[in-house]
């Protein structure tokens, strides 16, 4: 039996968000590598614990933290991405070689799913080419923040016959996806709904999506757009950091009308 990784979806806050195939995977595992970075990763780490509290029975498996390196802000951003990854990789590496035997399987935990902006899966796959370290892996899916924010305000992701664009704050803010009237933002640092010049487009906003800090905002973007700028900057005031989705919905012209149920 050779060393296994278990790339592990656990949802995005709520600790009842683990599927019955995530609480079985977790109960395989010996150890789970578990990051620490900043107020943020700490309390990533928390929930990380609680969840292996509550949903492992029998032998306790071991947990290993480890600090994330920072990643570089100067140069370019993929540029700065790749070597990040890298670095991530080379720890995951020397986790799997010191901390984890031969035999036994190791656990990833991570937030959301794991195939949804989120890159464990290169790194691992970065951790595979480098070829120090002979193992196997699998992943397991989990419940997004983008799939929160629409279960929160009671819509449907698409509108019928209508493609999202699911994209960052960095994309949007170089302006309007084309071809689309639905974007999704994750990973959105800067703010880029206020760049949007579409007043009457709806905005469905949430921010610490299944935690107990959970908010959500709806409106016409031209109406709500302040309210959720000084709501997330008391969000992040408060609690050092700040982590939310929004939807973007502008008005389909009338050859893009949705059929009526």
């Amino acid at each position: 039996m050779a060393r296994r990784i278990r790339v592990i979806g656990i949802g995005a806050g709520n600790p009842e968000h683990l599927t019955i195939e995530a609480v079985n995977a977790l109960n395989t595992c010996d150890v789970f590598f578990i990051p620490v970075k900043g107020e943020e990763k700490t309390f990533l780490a928390g929930l990380r614990e609680e969840i292996c509290a509550r949903f492992i029975k029998g032998k306790q498996p071991r947990l290993i933290h480890f600090d994330i390196p920072a990643r570089r802000q100067d140069g370019a951003y993929a540029g700065a991405v790749k070597d990040w990854h890298e670095a991530i990789a080379a720890i995951y590496e020397r986790l799997l070689s010191e901390e984890t035997g031969a035999d036994e399987t190791a656990g990833l935990l991570v937030w959301g799913d794991p195939m949804l902006y989120d890159s464990t899966i290169r790194i691992i796959e970065h951790v595979r080419a480098r070829g120090h370290v002979a193992f196997e892996y699998d992943v397991i899916p989990g419940i997004s923040s983008l799939q929160v924010l629409c279960a929160r305000h009671r819509i449907p992701l698409n509108r019928i016959g209508e493609p999202v664009q699911i994209t960052t704050g960095r994309r949007l803010a170089e302006g309007w996806p084309q071809g689309v009237n639905d974007a999704a933002i994750m990973l959105d640092g800067i703010q880029a709904y206020e760049t949007v010049a579409d007043p009457d487009a709806e905005i469905f906003w949430g921010a610490y999506l299944g935690t107990s800090m959970e908010t959500v905002l709806s409106g016409r973007l031209g109406d709500i757009a302040p309210d959720i700028s000084r709501v997330r900057a008391a969000a992040r005031a408060e609690h050092g950091w700040i982590m939310d989705t929004y939807l973007i919905r502008r008005k389909a012209g009338p050859e893009d009308g949705e059929a009526q149920p």
